[in-house]
């Protein structure tokens, strides 16, 4: 059973907040590729951009993603992904019209159940990163709702209430999928 849990969803749905309470209760966790993406290109005054050249952006975060996994070749305790491989592929199978079934064991990378944030329009914030308006993070959440039970994974959404009672609800059912097991 992998210990490599995926925190996907709507932009904006409150992953990252949801993320820094794991982070903050002791867990790992993988900072979302297209964030760090972003920073190197600007820093480096690179075009691989959501919004200056799309398909070198998902092409990096799909490199990015696979980084992020070796990482953790076998870890004793859950690893936090905010987005990660699937997200990336997800995106690229978009934007290319390559198959998601042309990326090897994406089925088998995370945990079997993976959380989704839905739409949460109340706290759906846009910023220098995230300029795509909540139509467009809409579509991204469907997409996203579709991939993965389509790989195996069974999605669980989370609820829309405040962060702690989130990061309960993740650990409480992983908690007991392990003891399941």
């Amino acid at each position: 059973m992998s210990r490599l849990v995926a925190i996907s969803g709507c932009s904006s749905g409150g992953k990252s907040s949801l993320l820094q309470a794991l982070h903050s209760r002791g867990y790992q966790v993988v900072e979302e590729p297209g964030r760090r993406i972003i920073a190197e290109e600007r820093l480096s005054g690179g075009t691989a951009l959501p919004w200056t050249d799309p398909a070198a952006f998902v092409r990096r975060l799909v490199e990015m993603s696979l980084r992020d996994i070796e990482s953790f070749p076998d870890p004793e305790d859950w690893v936090f992904f905010d987005r990660g491989l699937v997200d990336a592929a997800s995106a690229l199978s978009q934007i290319t019209g390559e198959s998601l079934a042309e990326f090897p064991r994406i089925g088998q990378v995370f945990h079997h159940q993976v959380f989704l944030a839905p739409p949460w329009p109340a706290i759906y914030v846009t910023d220098d990163d995230r300029r795509h308006p909540i139509s467009n993070a809409i579509r991204e959440y469907d997409r996203l709702l579709a991939a993965y039970p389509s790989l195996g994974y069974d999605v669980v959404l989370l609820p829309k209430t405040d962060v702690e009672a989130r990061a309960d609800f993740v650990l409480r059912l992983l908690r007991a999928d392990l003891h399941s097991a």
